[in-house]
């Protein structure tokens, strides 16, 4: 990672997350704007920006021609990935995930168009993705490009890149707390005060901006009578063995969208030919559905149907579980075949339609009383999600602001850590960091905080330490090294000042060819900064890379002008390697410890 670039202050860095939500703000209502014109267009042959996903679009007056719809789509979206930004094929995230722990938080500016206009196309024409997965893009590349004017130091610009994709979610889906959680759970490398403030700003920015233009409404709404879930030690149990069933699709759309990935590229070279093939297929299953159940059910975003489901507009357990497969095949192809658009949307009509199918089975069950099938839709959404991306926070705060139901919060947590513990048994990354993984980038799915960094200096420091005058010769010196501690630091003084400092092991390697008459002050280094005993290793490592240096010399607490005889220690780098090794080792038995009890595995 590149560690050049310019650290600004609290305030202005504040500023500049202000106008990165304002630029993101602007640039969600823009890109949903634009997916509302160019699907007008498409299926209806109006020129009109004004969509709402979540009412069923009326038949398309082309008829059967309907299906070259996607065709086309294809074809445009192929051109512009090709030819001006490649990394805007596919969903998004992961390529923000790989800029913040790859490139420095370096996303290029063309991103924000090309991803735009492809994505657009791709949703607008009928592939089966979302918009979450393009607007992170989109805001993270706004940010990374202010980043970049700014020449921010690399943890500020990739913070930015953090803020930028949460304020894309929070203004398209009216979400500001999930948005805010997305970015902590996904994107940030570090959560802290320093990192979560910008966040903060921006998402509240661009959700503000999102309420002005697009509504203050939640993304579903709740019909007046819906039954409140029975909470009980028996709900409990079907709440967890939804959870499973969940878990198991969504390492089943985890792992389809890969494989179908790996069988159109192993299969069709060409990248034209490969897309058109894709999208025709999905074009012929959304007219599938028209013909025979009178809505398109599986083209663009599919809220339509996630809406129809909670309103209890949809019924019949087959059914159901015929759209969760139809989705799923449709979302593989799709992304396999070369779109650009997003994994959440479609995880929604998955978790929706395979929660109304349990929901149906437990109505089946229990004859007379209130329908299960909306709750267990919802519950569903959020499982789905959280156990897919691995955000299991984000998935359940983002679908109670989706759908303002505060009742489900107690289900979704139980559904959801059920279904991301079985999706993590069976396939350890998740939808995202598979991706990656695959090209041979390796992303943590979790976030902890190193221990270590909360220690004193005094407990890290290396105490091995020998003061000498720094005009000995070295070979007096080497008389005395057998005599040395192995990884000894000799403190060179000059009177009562400190000279320099000498690494034995580095002094070892070099003593053969080096002239005998030379003084250890000509050998010494001056590359360290003094740190006081009672610092904590956080403050310690900050000092270290401001002065740029390798070493701190480690002394007490009340000396003004550190003399030669107050150094009480060193902290080099293999002190640093060793306090780290300490603090996992810890974390991991502690893991184990508190795993054993139950037989559970991680």
């Amino acid at each position: 990672m590149n560690a050049s670039g310019r650290e600004i202050n609290a305030v202005a860095f504040s500023l500049v997350s202000l106008l990165v939500g304002v630029a993101t703000g602007y640039g969600a209502v823009a890109f949903r704007w634009l997916i509302g014109w160019i699907h007008n267009a498409a299926f209806l042959g109006q020129f009109s920006a004004d969509y709402d996903a979540n009412l069923f679009t009326p038949a398309s007056p082309w008829g059967p021609f309907v299906i070259l719809v996607p065709v086309v789509g294809a074809l445009l979206v192929t051109y512009l990935v090709r030819n001006y930004a490649p990394e805007a094929r596919g969903h998004g995230v992961p390529e923000v995930m790989d800029a913040v722990y790859y490139r420095a938080g370096v996303i290029r500016p063309v991103v924000v168009i090309v991803k735009s206009l492809a994505s657009a196309i791709s949703i607008g024409t009928g592939a089966s993705v979302g918009r979450e997965g393009p607007i992170v893009q989109i805001g993270s590349a706004i940010a990374s490009t202010a980043g970049g004017w700014l020449r921010l130091a690399p943890w500020q610009r990739i913070t930015l890149v953090a803020a930028g994709a949460g304020g894309g979610i929070a203004a398209t889906f009216n979400t500001p707390l999930g948005a805010v959680l997305f970015a902590v759970e996904l994107i940030l490398p570090e959560v802290s005060v320093r990192t979560f403030m910008p966040v903060a700003i921006a998402t509240g920015m661009s959700t503000v901006l999102g309420r002005r233009y697009l509504g203050d409404q939640p993304a579903f709404s709740l019909p007046d009578n819906l039954p409140v879930l029975d909470i009980s030690f028996l709900a409990l149990g079907e709440f967890a063995l939804f959870g499973a069933l969940i878990g198991l699709a969504a390492t089943l759309y985890v792992r389809g969208i890969y494989w179908s990935e790996d069988q159109f590229a192993e299969r069709i070279r060409n990248d034209y030919l490969r897309h058109v093939v894709g999208m025709a297929i999905v074009g012929l299953m959304f007219y599938s559905f028209l013909r025979t159940a009178g809505h398109y059910h599986v083209e663009g975003v599919g809220y339509a149907t996630v809406q129809a489901i909670i309103n209890g507009e949809l019924a019949g357990g087959l059914f159901l579980f015929l759209l969760f497969a139809a989705k799923l095949v449709a979302t593989s192809v799709t992304l396999g075949a070369g779109a650009s658009g997003g994994v959440f949307s479609p995880a929604l009509f998955l978790g929706a339609t395979l929660g109304g199918a349990f929901g149906t089975a437990i109505d089946l069950l229990a004859p007379g009383a209130a329908s299960s099938v909306p709750s267990f839709a919802m519950l569903g959404m959020a499982a789905m999600v959280g156990s897919a991306t691995g955000a299991a926070m984000t998935a359940i705060v983002m679908i109670f602001e989706m759908t303002r139901d505060y009742d489900l919060v107690m289900p979704m947590i139980v559904a959801v850590a059920v279904a991301q513990g079985v999706r993590r048994t069976l396939s350890t990354d998740n939808i995202y960091t598979l991706k990656l993984t695959r090209r041979g980038h390796y992303i943590p799915t979790t976030l902890h905080s190193h221990m270590f960094m909360v220690r004193r200096a005094e407990d890290v420091m290396n105490r091995d330490l020998v003061r000498l005058d720094g005009q000995v010769p070295l070979r007096d010196f080497a008389r005395q090294l057998p005599s040395l501690p192995q990884f000894a630091n000799v403190l060179l003084c000059s009177g009562d000042r400190i000279a320099g400092l000498l690494e034995v092991d580095a002094t070892l390697r070099s003593l053969p060819q080096l002239d005998p008459e030379l003084r250890l002050a000509q050998l010494g280094h001056r590359d360290f900064t003094i740190v006081r005993k009672g610092m904590v290793m956080f403050d310690v490592i900050k000092r270290m890379n401001q002065r740029n240096v390798a070493v701190a010399l480690v002394v007490g607490e009340r000396q003004r002008v550190p003399r030669a005889a107050d150094v009480e220690g060193v902290i080099t780098r293999n002190e640093l390697a060793e306090a780290v090794s300490e603090s996992l080792s810890f974390r991991a038995s502690a893991a184990d410890a508190g795993s054993r009890p139950a037989g559970q595995a991680d």
